[in-house]
Protein backbone atom coordinates (compact mmCIF):
# COMPACT_ATOMS: atom_id res chain seq x y z
CA UNK A 1 0.00 0.00 0.00
CA UNK A 2 1.67 2.94 -1.09
CA UNK A 3 0.86 6.49 -0.16
CA UNK A 4 2.08 8.95 -2.33
CA UNK A 5 2.48 12.06 -1.43
CA UNK A 6 3.66 14.61 -4.79
CA UNK A 7 4.88 18.53 -3.90
CA UNK A 8 5.31 20.80 -6.69
CA UNK A 9 5.05 24.46 -7.35
CA UNK A 10 1.57 26.61 -8.30
CA UNK A 11 0.76 27.08 -11.52
CA UNK A 12 0.16 23.37 -13.20
CA UNK A 13 -3.09 22.35 -14.25
CA UNK A 14 -5.32 19.47 -12.95
CA UNK A 15 -4.59 17.42 -16.31
CA UNK A 16 -1.06 17.71 -15.44
CA UNK A 17 -1.36 17.11 -12.25
CA UNK A 18 -3.78 13.69 -12.77
CA UNK A 19 -0.98 12.32 -15.06
CA UNK A 20 1.81 12.54 -12.73
CA UNK A 21 -0.42 10.65 -10.23
CA UNK A 22 -1.42 8.15 -12.83
CA UNK A 23 2.24 7.79 -14.04
CA UNK A 24 3.23 7.13 -10.53
CA UNK A 25 0.83 4.91 -9.95
CA UNK A 26 1.11 3.24 -12.92
CA UNK A 27 4.92 2.59 -12.20
CA UNK A 28 4.20 1.18 -8.74
CA UNK A 29 1.78 -1.28 -10.08
CA UNK A 30 4.26 -2.57 -12.86
CA UNK A 31 7.54 -2.69 -10.92
CA UNK A 32 6.08 -2.75 -7.16
CA UNK A 33 3.31 -5.03 -7.57
CA UNK A 34 0.89 -2.74 -6.22
CA UNK A 35 -3.15 -4.00 -6.72
CA UNK A 36 -5.57 -2.43 -8.46
CA UNK A 37 -7.46 0.24 -6.92
CA UNK A 38 -5.09 0.39 -4.22
CA UNK A 39 -3.94 3.96 -5.05
CA UNK A 40 -4.15 6.78 -2.15
CA UNK A 41 -2.29 10.20 -3.64
CA UNK A 42 -2.23 13.56 -2.33
CA UNK A 43 -1.09 16.36 -4.19
CA UNK A 44 0.09 19.58 -2.81
CA UNK A 45 1.23 22.74 -4.39
CA UNK A 46 3.16 25.35 -3.25
CA UNK A 47 3.98 28.86 -3.49
CA UNK A 48 7.67 30.75 -4.58
CA UNK A 49 8.10 30.90 -0.73
CA UNK A 50 7.31 27.64 -0.01
CA UNK A 51 8.88 25.66 -2.36
CA UNK A 52 12.77 25.46 -1.84
CA UNK A 53 15.09 23.17 -3.32
CA UNK A 54 18.95 23.44 -4.66
CA UNK A 55 18.46 23.75 -8.31
CA UNK A 56 21.97 21.94 -8.98
CA UNK A 57 22.52 19.62 -6.35
CA UNK A 58 24.09 16.11 -7.24
CA UNK A 59 25.09 18.27 -10.62
CA UNK A 60 21.47 17.74 -11.43
CA UNK A 61 20.25 21.23 -13.60
CA UNK A 62 16.18 21.29 -12.03
CA UNK A 63 13.91 24.00 -12.81
CA UNK A 64 10.57 25.35 -11.44
CA UNK A 65 8.91 22.49 -12.67
CA UNK A 66 10.25 20.07 -10.12
CA UNK A 67 8.29 17.91 -8.83
CA UNK A 68 8.63 16.25 -5.74
CA UNK A 69 7.14 12.39 -5.16
CA UNK A 70 7.23 11.12 -1.64
CA UNK A 71 6.19 7.31 -1.37
CA UNK A 72 5.37 5.60 1.87
CA UNK A 73 5.74 1.75 1.75
CA UNK A 74 5.69 -1.50 3.21
CA UNK A 75 9.65 -2.20 3.42
CA UNK A 76 9.32 -5.51 1.80
CA UNK A 77 10.74 -4.31 -1.87
CA UNK A 78 14.32 -5.55 -3.07
CA UNK A 79 17.01 -2.68 -4.15
CA UNK A 80 16.36 -3.74 -7.63
CA UNK A 81 12.45 -2.95 -7.33
CA UNK A 82 13.54 0.50 -5.72
CA UNK A 83 15.51 1.34 -8.64
CA UNK A 84 13.43 -0.31 -11.26
CA UNK A 85 10.45 1.99 -10.17
CA UNK A 86 12.54 5.44 -10.63
CA UNK A 87 13.39 4.23 -14.23
CA UNK A 88 10.07 3.61 -14.38
CA UNK A 89 8.23 7.12 -13.03
CA UNK A 90 10.78 8.78 -15.03
CA UNK A 91 9.61 7.02 -18.37
CA UNK A 92 5.97 7.61 -17.42
CA UNK A 93 6.25 11.23 -16.23
CA UNK A 94 8.60 12.33 -19.54
CA UNK A 95 5.61 10.58 -21.82
CA UNK A 96 3.26 12.38 -19.81
CA UNK A 97 3.06 15.42 -18.83
CA UNK A 98 6.14 15.85 -20.61
CA UNK A 99 8.27 16.44 -17.48
CA UNK A 100 12.22 16.68 -18.04
CA UNK A 101 14.26 13.86 -15.75
CA UNK A 102 16.01 15.99 -14.33
CA UNK A 103 12.38 17.80 -12.59
CA UNK A 104 11.62 14.06 -10.96
CA UNK A 105 12.62 13.95 -7.44
CA UNK A 106 11.80 10.50 -5.41
CA UNK A 107 12.31 9.39 -2.08
CA UNK A 108 10.66 6.31 -0.36
CA UNK A 109 9.89 5.84 3.32
CA UNK A 110 10.05 2.29 4.16
CA UNK A 111 7.84 1.22 7.77
CA UNK A 112 6.77 -2.08 8.58
CA UNK A 113 3.46 -3.80 7.21
CA UNK A 114 1.65 -3.38 10.69
CA UNK A 115 2.39 0.20 10.79
CA UNK A 116 -0.85 0.41 8.07
CA UNK A 117 -4.37 0.78 8.64
CA UNK A 118 -6.65 1.06 6.14
CA UNK A 119 -9.97 2.12 7.90
CA UNK A 120 -11.79 0.24 11.10
CA UNK A 121 -8.61 0.61 13.64
CA UNK A 122 -7.04 -2.17 12.47
CA UNK A 123 -3.96 -3.45 10.98
CA UNK A 124 -4.50 -5.41 7.86
CA UNK A 125 -1.47 -6.41 6.85
CA UNK A 126 -1.73 -8.33 10.18
CA UNK A 127 -3.85 -11.27 10.80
Amino acid sequence: MPLIRISLKKGTSQTHRAAIADGVYQALRETFNVPENDRFVTIHEHGDGDFIYDPTYFGIQRSDALVIIQATVSNTRSREQKQALYRRIVEKLTDRPGLRPEDIFINLVEVPPENWSFGHGVAQYVQ
